[in-house]
């Protein structure tokens, strides 16, 4: 044999193999770096106090029409009839899909009737009340997974009041001493997740509760805070930007540049920080929820 060959006969084999450990490395870092599924679906959330006159349509329109089918959950409400006032309210709006099921408790979050109506909806509205109460009936049961997947698939999850604090990932249950800005002091839950980018406030100018969300933002300095005023709300798109709909204020304490310190007893400390971005925004401002930016108007 031709030495010469043999040479280059190894080269081609040492070639090769450099070929196909590159290869299975590039399809492992692909496989790596492959990204989520972008989340499709839209939330419009009020503050309370009533939904102002743009909250209703702009659900209609991304739902579809009037005709769009339309789950009420009185989950938060301690009134029997909560659910079906709404009824009433979105009939008077010239709706025809809707219906409100008394889902109250875990077992409820299992009934296949249930599931069925949320499977089959475009639209799910969490009522006013207490948020611990959504969050103690659902999650983690099958109603969980069902509205997961209508939102997932581009429906429309809403709420207000008690229907916006419980999508906080960090969700404030309302318990607490909002006189102080000190840490420990209000209670916070696990909520159910659809806002992981901030922690979310409500009835916020009207009932001054600047306290409460200042004191847990210093205590979550990674989170922004969002106080949405009374009958106003934020429309969270697919893109995690939202736009300011209605009557009053939204509020945003952002601390991820400041420098938080802690002052006095080790359970309850004061808070305090060297500075903190406020931003005041009103119906028609638009905010980047990912790179923490206002955005221009429309």
């Amino acid at each position: 044999m031709i030495p010469g060959c043999r040479v280059r006969a190894r080269g081609v084999h040492r070639l090769c193999a450099f070929l196909v450990v590159a290869v299975s490395a590039s399809a492992l870092a692909t496989e790596v770096a492959l990204p989520t599924p972008p989340l499709l679906g839209h939330l419009v959330l009020n503050g309370g106090g009533g939904e102002s006159d743009p909250f209703w349509p702009r659900i209609f329109e991304l739902a579809g029409g009037k005709d769009a089918a339309i789950v009420i959950l009185p989950t938060a409400s301690e009134r029997a009839e909560t659910g079906q006032e709404y009824v009433e309210e979105l009939k008077l709006l010239g709706a025809t899909g809707m219906q409100a099921i008394e889902l109250r408790t875990r077992e409820d979050a299992a009934k296949p009737e249930f599931l069925a109506a949320i499977a089959a909806a475009k639209v799910i509205f969490f009522t006013g009340g207490d948020q611990s109460k959504i969050t103690a009936a659902i999650l983690g049961t099958p109603a969980e997974a069902a509205i997961r997947k209508v939102y997932d698939d581009g429906g429309v999850l809403a709420g207000s009041s008690a229907g916006l604090a419980c999508m906080s990932r960090v969700m404030l249950t309302g318990e607490g001493d909002f006189t102080v800005v000190r840490g420990g002091n209000v209670e916070v839950k696990e909520g159910l997740g659809y806002v992981t980018e901030a922690i979310l406030d409500q009835h916020f100018v009207a009932r001054q509760r600047q306290n409460r969300l200042i004191s847990v933002v210093l205590e979550h300095p990674e989170l922004p805070g969002i106080g949405v005023d009374e009958k106003t709300a934020i429309w969270i798109r697919p893109d995690r930007t939202f736009e300011v709909l209605g009557e009053g204020w939204v509020m945003i304490f952002d601390a991820r540049r400041s420098a938080v310190r802690t002052d006095g007893a080790a359970a309850k400390p004061k808070l305090a920080t060297d500075e903190m971005m406020l931003r005041v925004l009103v119906s028609g401002d638009r905010f980047d929820l990912k790179s923490g930016t206002l955005l221009p108007r429309n």
